[in-house]
């Protein structure tokens, strides 16, 4: 499913239209963004949470010539699964 067909399901499930879908969706996405920029959490209960974590820099090797490499330090955005959400997948 791509964000264009989240936003039909959505504005199909809530009986409003794809333009608010739309809104309601990009606003959703803002928040959590900006929570995540400033090192915080995102914690639906039974879906998910989403935090921030810090990956080291470290030394790694270029396959195609076996050179080794330095990469550099950077935050990753982790995504765990509640426990509703993983039972409904399984």
């Amino acid at each position: 499913m791509n964000k264009t067909e989240l936003i039909d399901a959505m504005a199909a499930d809530a009986g409003i239209t794809k333009a608010a879908a739309k809104k309601a969706l990009e606003s959703f996405l803002g928040s959590v963004e900006g929570t995540l920029k400033k090192g915080g959490r995102v914690s639906l209960v039974g879906f998910g949470s989403w935090s921030v974590s810090q990956r080291s820099a470290r030394e790694g090797r270029n396959p195609q010539t076996g050179k080794t490499i330095k990469i550099a330090a950077k935050n990753v955005v982790k995504f765990k699964a509640g426990a509703e959400l993983a039972s409904a997948v399984n």
